[in-house]
């Protein structure tokens, strides 16, 4: 049936609303009342939209059965028009329900008269949509991906929407404890622990990042009268090699600024540093699951199992159904292993093609016009490097994306959390390669396989490698982390909450059609303002970890190079978490919710890169910093080793850690153009440069062995003590606190002693 519904806007023209209301009975023993009375706005489950087909075409006879093998299963449905669109609102039976609670002996904690929350209604009735089909075999996704259905979303209720907003999703709300118990009843328990870790992890922030800012501070304290900064800023008589093939060569004063910055990022404080986020990245982990442990017990949901769940909603979706079986192909194991290696060897390309751009890059520029290109090639290609590697990052996310998915198809998982567990680790691993294999080559490779001046190694015999400068390349390592970490974040979420706002606003300013009146306007402006707001996926509360995930990944993993990195994700995540609220609740159609009692397998991702924090900051210090050479020159080479006590113990360390090449080696002269040996007007008869070698044969000295023994024993015993400061952490503070523990035991008892009290009563009956 249906009818129209005029109402006056303001002098406008009146809006057009057509309802059809489509009878679940069979039409021969519907009575009118079924026929006329229309379910209030607020009720339904899910609504599908579609493109309204004139004729008989194949989308609309689709359209049709789909809808129709809903009617066989005993859903009501109802049929709006509107704009060359058609709605169908979908209401569930209550008998599903009601089996739900009864297979799961009543997960929402309520007797089975009543009804389950609405976050289990949508997750049931999404998992029947998807797994109705019609004649030819095809389900909804296959439908949605043939343009049958434009969308399928559950409504969002207004009531509790404002709720959410008032308490929660505006920026006014930004110093108030999330309520996260109103979350979990209105979007879900996974949801709700994503802002539960969110909210604690931005808190556990606030220790790392005020001891980074103290050792940041510490550098700064120094900064004048450290004699390292002094000696390379009063270098002027110190003539260093060129740096590139077009290089000229230059004064080691040239770099001062250079030192200055260095020695702000390394320090002795740095040593500390990066011991304290080893243990804090532990202790993060250990009490997140005692705050996880405590929620969870609150919600009844300890003993929760997701693939529980599934089995029985594919029982309840078809009672003769027959269940997936687990299944393993060696054959399908080793063409996926192969796979992700190639899909790794690809992204480690790209990363040498950065390499060779900034190679090249350092080149052009040098022979630049504009004197201040010239002078700071070298920074300027490092910088322009790290702005084309986030470029990079972008468009390799949705590669990963898809890589992954396909991936995932080939191992033919039984079920759906079982996929969403393989792909979480195939899009990260992919992912965190992606950001991290540039930084690697910087950390660990840069200035360490470009040879000497007489043996420069060359990519393609053409250009040679990168250099440190005489003060180290862990500032070309926090160059790197700042530019990516920051454009990353504040990037990201000016797109991630503009995108969406802008959108939502312009559909607004476009549907000017009156609000309000009748029931079937309700329905209308319901329908049409969730179908405006901005799509949602299986993907949007992935994407979200994910963006958090390699967050925490720059706040452990190099943080020994960036000190402020706690505090640059601290401040993000003070707004990270009000974007994401207002994002969900007011311009984002409402998600599709889950029931979990974890965050998965995102915390062995967290446990993974954990482990990798203490082994890459390990080497950070002992290789790509100078902490461990300037020690060796303190205590060995230095002059207070050698007994002297008026001159301050790390005078001469620049120069020592230098070497020297004399332009009369043919060799030596043959790796640098006629241009590069005149200085100032003078031809130049040596230059030095950042390396341990004689300056008769060019052989590693005495001093690189034995720095290089100390920093392999650095590295060996920096690793083995976070380690086992970790173990004991994490022994000594236990994953479920005594108080949850006892709950649950008190719960088990008092279980026991109601069904022992039954048996016996029925014993007495007998």
């Amino acid at each position: 049936m249906e009818s129209e519904n005029n109402k006056p806007d303001r002098g406008n023209q009146r809006s057009r609303v057509n309802i059809e209301l489509v009878p679940i009975r069979d039409p021969d023993h519907a009575t009118e009342t079924d026929r006329t009375s229309l379910i209030p706005c607020s009720k339904y489950d899910y609504v599908l939209v579609g493109k309204e087909y004139t004729g008989d075409s194949e989308h609309d006879r689709k359209q049709k059965a789909f809808i129709k093998a809903l009617e066989n299963k005993g859903y009501q449905t109802q049929k709006l028009r509107e704009k060359n669109k058609v709605y169908f609102g979908i209401l569930a039976p209550q008998e599903i329900f009601s089996k739900y609670a009864h297979l799961l002996k009543n997960p929402d904690n309520c007797s089975e008269e009543e009804k389950v929350s609405t976050p289990t209604r949508i997750r049931i009735v999404k998992f029947m949509l998807d797994n109705t089909f019609i004649g030819n075999g095809e389900k909804l996704h296959a439908l949605l991906k043939e343009k049958v259905f434009e969308a399928v979303f559950p409504l969002h209720e207004e009531r509790e929407q404002k709720k959410l907003i008032k308490k929660w999703a505006r920026w006014t709300a930004s110093f108030k404890t999330q309520p996260i118990n109103e979350v979990r009843m209105y979007f879900g328990e996974k949801v709700a622990l994503y802002f539960l870790w969110l909210g604690w992890y931005t808190y556990m922030l606030v220790p790392a990042a005020l001891i980074g800012v103290i050792v940041f501070l510490y550098g700064l304290a120094f900064f004048e009268s450290n004699p390292l900064i002094k000696e390379v800023c009063e270098g002027n008589s110190t003539i260093m090699c060129p740096l590139c093939d077009k290089c000229p060569m230059w004064q080691l004063s040239e770099t001062c600024t250079y030192a200055k910055v260095t020695h702000l990022f390394d320090n002795e404080g740095t040593v500390f540093f990066s011991m304290f986020m080893a243990l804090w990245a532990t202790w993060f982990l250990e009490i997140w699951k005692r705050h996880r442990s405590r929620e969870v017990c609150k919600w009844k949901l300890n003993n929760w199992d997701e693939n529980e769940e599934e089995l029985a909603l594919e029982l309840i979706n078809d009672p003769d159904c027959t269940q997936d079986r687990y299944q393993h192909s060696y054959l399908r194991s080793i063409l996926v292993l192969v796979l992700v290696c190639c899909m790794i060897a690809l992204i480690i390309g790209l990363a040498q093609a950065l390499v060779v751009f900034r190679v090249i890059a350092t080149v052009f520029l040098s022979a630049s016009k504009w004197q201040l290109m010239s002078d700071h090639a070298n920074t300027v290609a490092v910088m322009m490097g790290a702005v084309l590697h986030y470029l990079t990052i972008t468009i390799m996310t949705k590669v990963n994306r898809k890589v992954a998915l396909f991936l995932c198809d080939l191992e033919k998982t039984r079920s759906n959390t079982g996929r969403e567990r393989n792909f979480t680790v195939k899009m990260f691993t992919f992912q965190f390669l992606t950001l991290f294999s540039s930084l690697i080559y910087v950390a660990f490779f840069l200035g360490r396989i470009n040879g000497r001046p007489g043996s420069y190694v060359r990519i393609a015999g053409m250009w040679r490698l990168e250099e440190c400068h005489p003060s180290g390349c862990i500032t070309d390592l926090f160059i790197q982390m700042a530019i990516i970490m920051v454009l990353k974040q504040t990037l990201s979420n000016v797109v991630e909450f503009l995108s969406p706002w802008v959108s939502y606003k312009i559909h607004n300013l476009q549907d000017k059609s009156p609000k309000g009146g009748s029931e079937s306007n309700c329905i209308r402006d319901s329908w049409l303002h969730n179908y405006h707001m901005n799509e949602v996926d299986a993907f949007s509360l992935f994407n979200e970890f994910l963006e958090m995930m390699i967050q925490y990944s720059f706040t452990t993993i190099f943080v020994a190079a960036f000190p402020l990195a706690p505090l640059l994700a601290l401040i993000n995540n003070f707004f990270e978490i009000r974007l994401d609220a207002i994002k969900m609740v007011s311009l984002e159609r409402r998600m599709f919710c889950k029931k979990t009692n974890d965050i998965g397998i995102w915390l062995q991702v967290l446990q993974a890169i954990g482990v990798l924090a203490v082994i890459a900051n390990g080497l950070v210090i002992g290789v790509t910093s100078d902490f461990i050479p300037r020690l060796v020159y303190k205590y060995i080479y230095g002059p207070c080793a050698k007994g002297a006590t008026d001159i301050d113990c790390m005078s001469g360390y620049i120069n020592n850690s230098l070497s020297t090449v004399y332009m009369k080696d043919h060799n030596i002269r043959r790796d640098f153009e006629p241009g590069q040996l005149i200085f100032n007007g003078n031809n130049v008869t040596q230059c030095k440069y950042k390396d341990y070698r004689s300056d008769d044969d060019y052989a590693y000295t005495s001093q690189f062995w034995l720095i290089f023994a100390a920093r392999f024993a650095f590295v060996l015993l920096f690793e083995h003590v976070a380690v086992v400061i970790k173990f004991i952490a994490a022994w000594f503070v236990p994953d479920v606190p005594l108080a949850v523990k006892n709950e649950n035991l008190d719960r088990k008892f008092e279980r026991l002693k109601r069904e022992l009290r039954k048996m016996e009563n029925r014993t007495t009956d007998i």
